[in-house]
Order: C-alpha cells, then structure tokens, then sequence
C-alpha cells in the first residue's frame, strides 16, 4: 500500500464546513481523528500525522519541519528516528 492511499480520500474530513485540505497552509488545523500521545503523533482528518514537536508528515509522505522556535533538544531528533515513528504511523493506519 502506497502512503498516498494509507487513508482512502472517501475516508477523511467529512465535517462541515470542511477542514483545510493537506497541502492547505493551515494544514495543521484539522481535526484529530487518531491520538497516541506516548508516541508523541496525531492522525489528522485531512491525512497529516502531527507530530508533539509540531513537525508534521503529509500524506505524500513529505515532512514538514516543526517551527524554528524549538528547541535545540527538539532539532537534535534524526531522520531516522521521524521515518521509524512514521512507519509505525502508516502501519496503526493500515490496520
């Protein structure tokens, strides 16, 4: 399964009115459909996992680096500990 296809498109927002779309600049507004707060990552209705340092994950698959205003502990977090919690995300979605 594809990452672009992980949420069925027919599956997400269904409120009125609408919340911004994913690649929308207020992307981040929508609403949580999934929370897992020890894992530090939220499932948003329009398809974007927020993550607790406000970086987030598109349903393309393309991070959003969080805001400059974090932290140097939060800057120090590597690549590959955000692709291994997104894996982790794309499998509790397919599931």
């Amino acid at each position: 399964m594809s990452r672009a296809s992980a949420v069925p498109e027919d599956e997400m927002c269904k409120h009125q009115p609408r919340c911004p779309d994913a690649l929308a600049p207020d992307c981040k507004a929508a609403r949580v459909m999934v929370s897992h707060p020890e894992q530090g990552w939220s499932l948003l209705c329009n398809g974007v996992v927020l993550f607790e340092d406000a970086g987030a994950l598109l349903p393309s698959g393309r991070e959003v680096a969080p805001p400059v205003m974090a932290s140097a502990v939060i800057r120090t977090v590597s690549a590959g500990t955000r692709a291994a919690a997104a894996g982790r995300v794309l499998t509790a979605i397919a599931a």
